[in-house]
């Protein structure tokens, strides 16, 4: 019985030496009791103060490329082509010969018209002596009135044979040159659709020997909606100033070039409520051709007062995008935000926010709404993500 006793004595006293041990391992080497009464350590963000400033707002569109002169290159005399002047796909300059047709019977043509002109300058020569001498006759009355009358007529038809021979030689020359084909406008040629050897025919209809296009400046064609056309570009429009354009191209992120609204029709489309407008670019490094696709952006409506944030820092909620703002006690509170249009890294809110307000910008996963969290405070520019490639964007 004493034996019993003694042994539960002894369990007694290891068991709380057991639970001594585990109530010291639970127990934080500093000192602290924030793990022992189950509180989570503060999350480290990074904050920033959402910006504002001045921009411009962008209306985004599908265009077009189109050259600003097309030229379909067509004979203008028939002949056999001699020579191709041009490697397919080169650039030209305006006058640069691109095809030469035989001259020979061109050639030709200019010698007999330049004989036909030396007589009718010799007939005209002499009925013109002749009626000088036929009028000095007429004073003394040593030539009938109907003799003088005939060399008077002779004298006048052989100055409009002179006439027609000089219009004949000169059209014989026009044709001479219409043998040497030469670029119209500057720009890049096509391939020769004809080779040497062929005979060639003059006229509309006929096939065009190449195409030539236009590659500095170069217009981007698109349609905009009724509302965009009112706001943006009919103030503009009335007000004398130009409307900016950005464009980009179908394997590019951004916008990469700038030009100004050069067109606007002259009518609404009634079937999709559109107006087609024209803007230019320049071209100078011949990058954009005629057909491609591009990404349009319409800048109007005037610049304007905006709240900018990095898109980093905007969360989603189902159909909802939110912001975490900061408080005096660094708790992260859920703001609903309407979102703007995206500039670059930067991202416009309408509404939810205002300036200067601390929002999370980094961490945003790892923080729970309403949760205490550790900041620090970076500047938007700085922001990760929101690099100064936003400034192209802002105005």
């Amino acid at each position: 019985m004493t034996l019993s006793r003694h042994r539960i004595a002894a369990l007694t006293v290891a068991a709380a030496l057991l639970a001594a041990g585990a109530a010291y391992t639970l127990l934080p080497a500093s000192g602290g009791v924030a793990h022992a009464e189950g509180q989570p350590a503060a999350a480290a963000v990074d904050v920033a103060p959402a910006l504002a400033r001045t921009i411009l707002d962008w209306q985004r569109y599908s265009g077009r490329l189109e050259a600003i002169d097309r030229v379909d290159i067509r004979p203008l005399v028939s002949g056999t082509l001699t020579e191709v002047h041009f490697k397919d796909g080169a650039l030209v300059k305006k006058g640069d010969v691109l095809f030469t047709i035989d001259p020979r019977p061109y050639a030709a043509e200019v010698d007999r018209a330049a004989a036909q002109l030396a007589a009718a300058q010799a007939r005209a020569a002499y009925t013109a002596s002749d009626l000088a001498r036929a009028q000095r006759l007429l004073s003394d009355n040593a030539i009938a009135k109907r003799d003088f009358e005939e060399k008077q007529n002779a004298a006048r038809e052989a100055a409009a044979h002179l006439l027609a021979a000089r219009a004949a030689q000169e059209s014989a020359r026009i044709h001479l040159g219409y043998t040497r084909i030469t670029a119209p406008v500057d720009g890049r040629v096509s391939r020769a659709e004809v080779t040497v050897g062929n005979v060639v025919n003059a006229g509309a209809q006929t096939l065009p020997l190449t195409t030539l296009v236009s590659v500095s400046p170069i217009y981007a064609a698109f349609d905009v909606d009724e509302q965009t056309f009112l706001k943006s570009v009919n103030p503009a429009r009335a007000a004398g100033t130009e409307v900016p354009v950005q464009l980009g191209l179908a394997n590019e992120d951004g916008y990469s070039r700038e030009g100004v609204v050069h067109y606007v029709d002259n009518r609404l489309d009634s079937n999709s409520a559109t107006i087609r407008l024209r803007a230019v670019f320049d071209n100078h490094d011949g990058s954009l051709l005629p057909g491609l696709y591009a990404r349009v952006r319409l800048g109007g409506g005037g610049p304007r007062e905006a709240v900018l944030v990095d898109e980093k820092a905007i969360g989603t909620d189902q159909n909802k995008r939110y912001v975490l703002v900061l408080d005096d006690q660094h708790r992260a509170n859920y703001r609903e935000v309407t979102l703007g249009a995206n500039l670059g890294p930067l991202q416009v809110i309408e509404k939810g926010l205002k300036p200067g307000e601390q929002i999370v910008v980094n961490g945003l996963q790892r923080v729970r709404p309403g949760s205490v969290v550790a900041p620090t405070v970076v500047s938007m520019d700085t922001a990760p993500q929101a690099v100064k490639t936003a400034a192209a964007a802002l105005k």
